[in-house]
């Protein structure tokens, strides 16, 4: 055992210089794996309070009063809360893109280590983490959800229960993407459901606290669709975690 323990370092030394870690963003050389180069970590915008206590999103300055932002005042969202890591921008961009649609997997501990961060008064009182899905044909053709990668590494960070098989995507819908806010909540009405053969999800839903957990918050539309198949299954309470946030 002891010899096998002391082979594992060299064999990480031997990789290092056959494959030498690099910048997650712009590939430049890394002291170690799933880490960002000063320059591209400089540039990330990690969204910190002040910010709204409901949706997260971020305040230019602290408010007097209820730290609540005018659209949830306006019209209150169906989940609690909601927190992201990092504005979606044009630094964190690249990054997100690459870890959907580019197989840059290893990624994924790095982004829950920031989700954890932004996260942390969802995680202590959570009680299942559920990613939002993916219809069948689009998990075809990108191989992966990248919103289950993220949520299996939050659950390996914090040692909250992960269920991946507990919500359907029932019909595939068109991108949300250069949709209004109107036309991404029309897109995504129905398009959730819990899984038929998911064993004992009334069990995982009634009563608990779930947090929801996707790539990126744009308008909370698909957040939403899926927080309202939680609730009528019994979730108490379900808050949302995403990597990044449209500002």
């Amino acid at each position: 055992m002891a010899a096998l323990s002391s082979v594992a370092p060299l064999a990480r030394r031997l990789l290092d210089l056959l494959l030498p870690p690099r910048c997650g963003r712009c590939g430049v050389d890394v002291p170690a794996d799933a880490t960002l180069c000063l320059t591209c970590w400089s540039a990330v915008t990690f969204v910190t309070e002040p910010l709204c206590e409901v949706c997260g999103l971020p305040f230019e300055i602290r408010p007097f009063g209820s730290a609540v932002c005018g659209a949830c005042l306006a019209e209150p969202p169906v989940f609690d809360r909601a927190r992201a890591a990092v504005v979606y921008d044009d630094a964190t961009r690249s990054l997100v893109l690459a870890f959907k649609h580019g197989d840059r997997l290893t990624l994924a501990p790095l982004f829950a280590a920031w989700m954890v961060r932004a996260g942390a008064g969802l995680m202590e009182q959570a009680d299942v983490i559920v990613p939002v899905p993916l219809h069948r044909w689009r998990l075809l053709s990108r191989r992966y959800n990248q919103a289950a990668v993220l949520a299996h590494a939050l659950g390996r960070a914090t040692g909250v229960n992960v269920v991946d098989s507990l919500l359907l995507r029932t019909r595939q819908t068109p991108s949300q993407g250069r949709k209004s806010a109107a036309q991404r909540t029309l897109n995504v009405r129905g398009a959730f459901a819990l899984r038929n053969n998911c064993d004992g999800a009334a069990e995982v839903i009634e009563g608990r606290r779930i947090v929801l957990v996707d790539d990126v918050f744009t308008t909370g539309a698909t957040v939403s669709a899926c927080t309202r198949v939680l609730r009528r299954s019994g979730a108490v309470a379900v808050d949302v975690l995403t990597l990044a946030r449209v500002t």
